[in-house]
């Protein structure tokens, strides 16, 4: 009787192997060990060329919702929660043509603005943060989204999520990491941190991201789990951080698969 496979062989045995016309040939991998010689996915040199890898795949990455102000985005942010960018994009030409303003919508009551964005679900609630966004705005801020972490977040509905997408995409102010569903997956994958929630994770991310990164690296993470590292699928063929990484639901994978490592 054979003998029988051995747990890591088993793990290798679930992974698709891929055929020589999908496979895509990734630069050798930099050295990660740690004080003690043994595997570390926090090393400088692996977190920098994740970023570099990142680059070449992802240059001049911008933010996937649609807008031309600090208040449009604001609301486009806030309706983005629980729904695709893709539906939010749909909604907001029509809702921003018919309330052009923060003034406008803080004349509404919550709900006169329902039908307008149900399609993007949770929308009662959404209305009701959208609304006294609006008057926070209008009565704290004369009319202009602030530029201030703690001013944003004393807005209703303004999550510190949320805060850090509109200083980073409008303002320019790398103040933290933004951490939506794919730069939680997709961190944890990368064993870029161990945490599950979004605020130790953002603390995590930006004690080994550089600052100057802070702000792409969450565009380009979200676009990575839209293009390849996509959850039920990740096509990790394609995936230019393929023999970086070491996550447990890999499709095929030329190294070791982690246990830990995992969304």
């Amino acid at each position: 009787m054979p003998a029988a496979k051995t747990s890591a062989a088993k793990s290798r045995s679930r992974l698709k192997t891929p055929s020589k016309s999908s496979v895509r040939v990734t630069p050798k991998a930099v050295k990660t060990k740690g004080a003690k010689g043994g595997y570390d996915p926090l090393a400088p040199q692996r977190v920098q060329d994740i970023l570099n890898r990142l680059d070449q795949r992802y240059p001049n990455v911008r933010c996937a919702l649609h807008h031309s102000s600090a208040w449009e985005l604001l609301v486009a942010t806030i309706l983005s929660a629980q729904c695709t960018d893709v539906r939010v994009n749909m909604v907001t030409p029509i809702l921003f043509q018919k309330y052009p303003t923060p003034q406008a919508f803080a004349a509404l009551k919550p709900e006169q603005l329902e039908p307008d964005i149900r399609s993007t679900g949770f929308f009662r609630n959404k209305a009701k943060s959208l609304v006294g966004a609006a008057k926070g705005v209008v009565e704290e801020f004369g009319g202009q989204v602030p530029d201030d972490m703690d001013k944003l977040l004393s807005l209703p509905g303004v999550a510190r999520k949320t805060a850090n997408v509109v200083l980073g995409s409008w303002f320019g102010k790398g103040v933290g990491v933004v951490v939506d569903t794919h730069v939680h997956r997709i961190s944890r994958r990368l064993e870029l941190t161990k945490a599950d929630d979004p605020k130790n994770i953002e603390q995590d991310l930006m004690k080994v991201i550089p600052h100057t990164k802070w702000i792409d690296f969450s565009h380009q993470i979200i676009h990575h789990g839209r293009a390849l590292c996509i959850a039920r699928r990740p096509q990790c063929a394609e995936c230019p951080l393929e023999n970086l990484c070491h996550a447990a639901d890999k499709t095929w994978s030329t190294v070791e698969i982690h246990k830990t490592a995992k969304p």
